[in-house]
């Protein structure tokens, strides 16, 4: 059973997100907050699998409320603005997830379920935003840069198509390998990395300069 928080300032919206939620029969809500501060005190006190994260909130915006709960629940970030530093910051600070709250239903309960199993979400517009980002920074960091020596060649080829975007099935038809095998490299990337999931890892390929901008 996944457990789904919703933090929303609306509590229009969170009935929305409610309903949604509840028609899946293996999930059901464990709380719901109407500020950042509210959801972080109901992800520390109920340690939900998944918590829904509206990004503007008063007292505590999602971003910030995201910053202090990504280490014990999986944060999808919901927002009705699709701007650049909204995916950034959201992502940097630990989201595992970013969608429009005009999504249809059912690519929030499948952002959900693809978060909750410890993957990550990022959709090809997500991905672009990155790239812009990046490509308005100067030089890689030489630290981050110091990071990748200990991948082998092709878990760096791998990690070089999960920047892009690309699923496991596109990397797998790409590489010319099965998609067990590049979910094997993916974990490896991972572990070796010391990183949560696949976002994290985009993002430190950016950073690293060993994906380009353009």
């Amino acid at each position: 059973m996944i457990r789904v928080a919703i933090a929303d300032d609306q509590a229009m919206v969170r009935a929305g997100f409610r309903m949604i939620v509840e028609s899946q029969t293996d999930m059901r809500i464990a709380g719901e907050a109407g500020d950042g501060q509210e959801a972080i005190d109901l992800v520390n006190r109920e340690r939900p699998d998944v918590i829904l994260m509206d990004v503007r909130m008063p007292r505590l915006d999602g971003i910030a409320a995201t910053r202090q709960v990504a280490e014990v629940a999986r944060v999808v970030i919901l927002t009705t603005y699709e701007l650049d530093e909204y995916v950034f910051d959201a992502l940097a600070a630990g989201a595992s997830a970013f969608l429009l709250k005009a999504a249809p239903p059912e690519d929030l309960i499948k952002a959900i379920r693809v978060v909750a199993s410890g993957d990550a979400l990022l959709a090809p517009s997500v991905t672009r935003r990155l790239i812009q980002e990046f490509a308005r920074r100067p030089e890689p960091q030489a630290r981050k840069a110091k990071q990748l020596e200990s991948l082998t060649d092709r878990e760096r080829d791998v990690l070089r198509e999960v920047a892009r975007g690309l699923s496991n099935a596109e990397i797998a038809a790409r590489l010319h390998v099965a998609e067990t095998t590049v979910k094997t490299h993916v974990a490896h990337v991972l572990d070796k990395l010391d990183l949560r999931d696949r976002v994290q890892a985009v993002i430190l390929a950016y950073e690293a300069g060993l994906v380009g901008s353009a």
